[in-house]
């Protein structure tokens, strides 16, 4: 009995090892590559590139995102007509002389009584201010009497007392010429020419237009030729100097040159004995 259950015992392990011995043969044989799909490593000398002759730069680009959009158009490249609104914004807000004219076409229709108002608030910008009282100027100085005018003036001059805006100081100059020529004349005008020399081009060319536009409107009277001559000659005079080294005028010394002449022509050619040699050669 007991000898046939060892033979059993012993059948039973031969058993297990013949077995174990099958399944790690499979496994060897599972991680073993195949014949069929072994790599065989080939150099064909055909096929060798020449990568200092066919490699071109320009083919090769930066990894981009798989999300990320497509780059736009270079605004460098684009045409001058696409940002030519945005330059004409730019320039609109950084040019004195452009917000000026637009105010003032925006306020042409306003009636006396709004334009008045608007002369009194002291809040107001001054670019603005400037534009109404130009609107005011160019519609109503010449045409109003008695109490209105009286008004006016008396608004126009407290605002030349309170005020640091030069294109405000002109605007209210010119105006006070145009509503009482005689009366401030003799006040206004040499303040008008001090601004020719003014260091803005849109200050000095606004001096400029409203001389011309008050001298033009009625034949200048000896007094009034007296005053514009002896201011320039003043002028000239304290820049005598730079003027000896100017072979061509400039912008701003041909503006005060040609409204000497003005005064010239009124008063009369001796005097320009009175004159720097200087200006006599540029003239």
């Amino acid at each position: 009995m007991k000898k046939n259950i060892l033979l059993l015992f012993y059948a039973l392990m031969a058993i297990g090892m013949s077995l174990h011995a099958l399944q790690r043969t499979a496994w060897a044989q599972e991680a073993e590559p195949s014949p069929e799909l072994e790599f065989k490593e080939t150099f064909d000398p055909e096929f060798q590139l020449d990568l200092e002759d066919e490699f071109d730069p320009d083919f090769v680009s930066e990894p981009r995102s798989r999300h990320a959009p497509e780059p736009g158009p270079n605004p460098e490249q684009q045409p001058a007509r696409v940002r030519q609104p945005e330059q004409l914004i730019a320039q609109t807000i950084f040019d004195d002389k452009l917000l000026l004219e637009g105010y003032t076409e925006k306020y042409s229709q306003e009636p006396l009584e709004i334009l008045l108002a608007m002369m009194k608030d002291d809040t107001l910008n001054p670019i603005k201010m400037a534009a109404a009282i130009r609107v005011f100027k160019n519609t109503y100085a010449r045409e109003t009497v008695s109490r209105e005018k009286r008004l006016a003036e008396k608004i126009l001059l407290r605002r030349l007392n309170r005020t640091d805006s030069k294109y405000l100081q002109i605007e209210i100059r010119h105006t006070l010429c145009l509503m009482n020529r005689y009366k401030y004349f003799k006040s206004m005008i040499p303040a008008l020419i001090l601004n020719l020399q003014h260091y803005n081009s849109t200050v000095n060319e606004l001096a400029f237009e409203s001389l011309i536009d008050i001298i033009s409107e009625k034949n200048l009277r000896a007094r009034e030729a007296r005053i514009i001559f002896n201011t320039l000659r003043k002028m000239l005079f304290l820049s005598r100097k730079r003027l000896s080294q100017v072979n061509e005028p400039d912008e701003k010394l041909t503006r005060k040159l040609e409204i000497l002449r003005y005064a010239i022509k009124v008063l009369g050619t001796q005097e320009l004995r009175r004159l720097p040699k200087e200006v006599i050669n540029l003239l």
